[in-house]
């Protein structure tokens, strides 16, 4: 069933009858290696879910649908699965979850005046969120977002040393007189699990771009070009050979819009 905190009546998610393709007629296969911020620049899509929760399998479908995707634009498509941890005491312990992603989603909850947060939740770009399962909703978000991204955030180069990532970057354009918050994700590009209690019990759940930790790495308000060392999470918490990739973001204070995006394979 779909979640809610501190809140006793849920909401439906709202799915629609049309077939994959209806989304991905907007779409086209991109090279998510790395995306090169002077062309179109990208989308970020988050999506809050949780292998407890009955109704997350299909938004985990959709974001699956569009990772890696390029908008009709140019503009390459950037999901992460970020695994909350309030189902965890409902019957099964997400293995993905964390609570840097609950605590991500309650900001997100006070930036949009929820009542209280859900799963599956898709927020796009900071900027809007919807039913994480709604693909009416999320094609419609992500047309609004085809526009040029105020900054050029750009991976020059990164490489693993000693449990850490050694991330080079640039970011020119003009930031906002408040400056612009940098997360570093890491993600697993593929990861699943075959869960034994709880609402998906004898099921076995696929995810995409799951987001194994996101670390705001510094605060800037100009254009700028550095190295940062970012350390890596425990080779426990990181899938075997299923490809892993960093997602740089930029984002306007208190989790406003997402300025700037890029990605690249490690």
């Amino acid at each position: 069933m779909l979640y809610r905190l501190n809140r006793a009546t849920a909401i439906t998610a709202m799915l629609l009858a049309s077939a994959p393709h209806a989304l991905l007629a907007q779409a086209t296969d991109a090279n998510k290696a790395s995306v090169t911020q002077a062309g179109p620049g990208a989308v970020l899509v988050e999506l809050f879910t949780s292998e407890g929760c009955s109704d997350c399998p299909p938004a985990d479908a959709l974001l699956r649908q569009i990772e890696g995707k390029q908008t009709e634009s140019g503009q390459l498509i950037v999901g992460i699965s970020e695994h909350v941890t309030y189902w965890n005491r409902l019957g099964w312990s997400d293995p993905f979850s964390s609570d840097l992603y609950t605590e991500r989603q309650n900001a997100y909850g006070q930036r949009f005046h929820l009542d209280s947060i859900y799963t599956p939740q898709m927020v796009i770009n900071g900027e809007e969120q919807i039913v994480g399962s709604d693909r009416a909703g999320l094609l419609r978000a992500i047309r609004e977002e085809q526009k040029p991204q105020p900054i050029s955030v750009h991976i020059n180069a990164v490489s693993v040393r000693d449990r850490s990532l050694v991330l080079k970057f640039s970011i020119t354009g003009n930031l906002p007189s408040g400056g612009a918050d940098l997360f570093a994700a890491v993600t697993d590009d593929n990861a699943k699990s075959s869960v034994t209690r709880g609402e998906n019990s004898g099921r076995t759940l696929s995810h995409v771009s799951v987001a194994r930790s996101i670390t705001r790495i510094a605060k800037v308000s100009s254009q700028t070009e550095q190295t940062i060392q970012i350390p890596l999470p425990s080779p426990s918490a990181l899938s075997e050979n299923q490809g892993r990739h960093l997602i740089l973001f930029a984002q306007a204070p208190d989790f406003g819009r997402v300025l700037g995006v890029d990605t690249k394979a490690f």
